[in-house]
């Protein structure tokens, strides 16, 4: 692979959909199948041994900086975007600081799995790609000979199912730069936002190569939903059993070494973060977050936030903060 690399990674947006929880921690920082989305993003990367990460961050991001810095030893850029005007802005503004090739662009809140220095090393524009079976929420690509030869923002009428994982890789950097300022220049918007698949549909336009990669796994984090069907995935592929005196545990689950589990059954499809406590309850396909509390309940498909206790409480549940719910 090339010398020189530089990640991009935009994590500015505000996690509307993973409310109440983005209200006091980022998205990107959300724990899913034992460690923050993030940490699923960037731990592929560290193979390639990048020159400079630049994070483009906004809501909460000061606690992206706090939790780069305390982690990783790479060097680490970050630049803030004061203006939420799409994805195409967010990597204009992170492209102002980096004057040549190569460059990886992944998205901060989607979790990729594929063979990212294979990936690195084919060259070239690489954009990767998975085939989903409604398109239209996505950007699409249309591949022909091996070659991307349109590119669609979230189109009504799709013409492929191929669509944009949030993955991509430049040798050279010239163009997309040239259109990246192009769109910000024109204030173009699709959907309303300044859209990262423009820049690459004028590349295109301007004879520009992009070829696909298709990748062997996208799990989305953008909502409560997809959230825990990721979790559910990423169990399936990394979670040790484990085994607790007193309780039962049915894998895959992913508990962190300072959590506390007491005369439970906790499983399957279950993360439990640092320093939570789950107590005489059935836990099933939920994320517990950090020193949260559940006691005497039965819990599924529920997303319990950091610092919240639950007590007595039976159903799904979606909630966050320092408040006691339940008894």
């Amino acid at each position: 692979m090339s010398n020189g690399l530089k990640v991009i990674i935009p994590v500015a947006g505000v996690g509307t959909r993973m409310r109440p929880h983005t209200y006091s921690i980022p998205k990107p920082l959300l724990p899913v199948a034992g460690k923050p989305v993030l940490a699923h993003v960037i731990d592929p990367l560290l193979p390639l041994a990048p020159d400079e990460v630049i994070f483009v961050i906004g809501h909460l991001g000061i606690q992206v900086v706090d939790y780069i810095q305390s982690i990783y030893t790479f060097k680490a850029t970050f630049v803030e975007q004061e203006h939420l005007l799409g994805l195409g802005y967010a990597i204009h503004l992170a492209m102002e600081r980096v004057t040549q090739g190569p460059v990886m662009i992944v998205l901060g809140d989607t979790i990729v799995r594929t063979d990212i220095p294979a990936f690195a090393r084919d060259g070239g524009n690489m954009v990767g790609l998975k085939e989903v079976t409604d398109p239209r929420r996505f950007g699409v690509a249309v591949v022909e000979d091996s070659h991307i030869v349109s590119l669609e923002e979230k189109p009504k009428k799709p013409k492929s199912n191929l669509a944009l994982v949030g993955l991509y890789y430049f040798e050279q950097i010239e163009s997309l730069k040239a259109q990246l300022a192009r769109l910000v220049s024109l204030g173009k918007k699709t959907s309303g936002e300044i859209q990262l698949t423009d820049a690459l549909q004028f590349m295109i336009q301007e004879g520009a190569v992009l070829k696909p990669y298709l990748v062997d796994g996208w799990y989305d984090c953008g909502k409560l939903e997809t959230f825990l069907e990721t979790n559910r995935r990423l169990l399936e592929l990394i979670a040790p059993p484990t085994e607790y005196p007193g309780s039962i545990i049915i894998p895959p689950v992913s508990i962190a070494p300072s959590a506390v589990i007491e005369e439970s059954i906790v499983g399957p499809y279950v993360s439990i973060s640092e320093d939570a406590r789950v107590k005489r309850s059935i836990v099933r396909d939920s994320i517990i977050g950090s020193r949260a509390v559940v006691e005497v309940s039965l819990l599924e498909a529920s997303l319990i936030g950091e610092k919240t206790a639950v007590r007595g409480k039976h159903g799904r549940l979606n909630i966050a903060g320092s408040t006691e719910f339940g008894i």
